[in-house]
């Protein structure tokens, strides 16, 4: 994951009303350093940081002057809930990548200077966006969000006066697969520009889409009853309908190839099963692939059969298999190795996103920066209301966004997106 951009999400909140901003930031500041303490017992220090740009004003929060987390805080300018929130089924707003501080920091891979996580606490007129920046060659979708959750509940045991005792502590054992010994692991590589990669991809369009669960249930319906297998999960149906979607948006060549993959976590699939704690990456991509005409002529169940199979294989064999090929032969993979005409799968729905409850009530909206973006990436989100709702946000390139908006089999499931005065009316204590 080293030619990888970092992990960017965040999470948008309502001011608390009996809270002060000041409050607020010396709150999330002190339980971020005692989070580092319980994930990184070694370096759990706070870093100095001064950073100016994009419209986004930023002080320093200062704790030490170790070498181990950042934390920003900053102030938008003009920029309210409504602005963000109001991008479901609009383009996202390109101001976005200025809320996450990874974004402020030059990006040195010769010397290395970025932290391994920063953190910034963006004030907006009306709220506050709190964005992480993770290092995805230290953590997955999994532990982004095991940490996420963990500093959110330390910042409420705080504030309750209550010691701080982790539901879920991190687990650190490292194993490696039989054979390979401890690391060090010696790769055939003696510069990082041999492996590092970075893609500047073209202008995108990026929007969030929303599916309720009633119109994915009644999507897995349909999958199962046309493949005749009873076996299709619902996201399996989705990435199907994506899949299929954003070909016909492409419109290529019937004899063209095209390709789903799908980001897929290790942890359960291994034997003997990892913990769900375990601080790390555990993750593979697996991936489908049919020509434009196979994929388009026959049904939804047949594509949602293709995307099931190539899970169910990804088994612990499967898994300790791609290691030894690793081993034999290591490589980096990075933007470019996806093919132009695939769609891929990224994040979950089942990733505990908004239960990150920092003591003053649920958050209004999930948002990510602008890294590790490009055309065919889909990022799965928990729909705000839960109960199976999903959200997607959708990077294609302009014109194929424009063709899939109105995509018949795509506007059939699709859902109005969520009420910014619903989200208000029920976040807050």
């Amino acid at each position: 994951m080293l030619s990888f951009g970092y992990i960017q999400k965040g999470l948008l909140f309502a001011y608390p009303p009996d809270l002060s901003v000041a409050q607020i930031i010396e709150r999330l500041r002190s339980s971020l350093e005692e989070a580092l303490y319980h994930f990184y017992p070694a370096s759990g220090r706070l870093r100095v940081v001064t950073c100016e740009g994009g419209g986004i004003t930023c002080h320093v929060e200062v704790a030490g002057e170790g070498q181990g987390a950042e934390f920003v805080h900053a102030v938008a300018d003009g920029i309210g809930i409504a602005d963000v929130v109001a991008a479901d089924g609009q383009d996202l707003p390109k101001y976005l990548k200025d809320f996450f501080p990874i974004d402020h920091l030059a990006v040195n891979f010769d010397g290395c200077t970025n932290p391994l996580l920063a953190v910034q606490v963006t004030e907006l007129i009306d709220g506050i966006f709190i964005g992480l920046a993770f290092n995805h060659a230290i953590v997955d979708g999994t532990s982004y969000w095991h940490f996420f959750n963990a500093w959110a509940e330390i910042t409420r045991c705080k504030a309750a006066g209550n010691e701080v005792v982790l539901s879920r502590p991190p687990m650190h054992d490292r194993w490696f697969i039989g054979g390979y010994g401890e690391p060090p692991i010696k790769l055939p590589y003696s510069s990082a520009s041999e492996f590092i990669v970075r893609v500047s991809p073209p202008p995108l369009k990026e929007r969030m889409f929303h599916f309720s669960r009633e119109s994915l249930t009644a999507l897995k319906v349909r999958a199962n009853r046309e493949c005749e297998k009873g076996t299709i999960s619902t996201l399996q149906a989705l990435s199907a309908l994506m899949w299929r979607c954003i070909t016909r948006a492409r419109n290529l060549p019937l004899e063209q190839k095209t390709t789903c993959l799908l980001a897929i976590q290790n942890r359960t699939r291994l034997q003997p099963p990892l913990s769900p704690n375990y601080f790390g990456n555990s993750i593979n991509v697996v991936s489908t692939t049919t020509t434009v005409q196979e994929l388009l002529e026959d049904n939804l169940g047949w594509s949602a059969w293709l995307a099931h199979q190539s899970i169910s294989n990804h088994t612990d064999s499967a898994i300790r298999d791609l290691v030894h090929i690793y081993m034999k032969n290591p490589h980096f993979i990075n933007l470019n190795t996806f093919d132009i005409h695939s769609v891929v799968m990224s994040s979950s729905p089942r990733f505990d996103m908004y239960g990150c409850d920092f003591g003053w009530g649920k958050a209004l909206a999930a948002r990510s920066s602008s890294g590790n973006k490009f055309d065919g990436n889909i990022t799965a989100y928990p729909g705000w209301e839960g109960d199976g709702s999903v959200d997607l946000e959708v990077c294609l390139l302009p014109e194929y966004m424009s063709e899939l908006e109105k995509d018949e089999e795509f506007l059939a499931v699709v859902s109005p997106p969520m009420k910014l005065e619903v989200l208000l009316g029920t976040s807050s204590r």
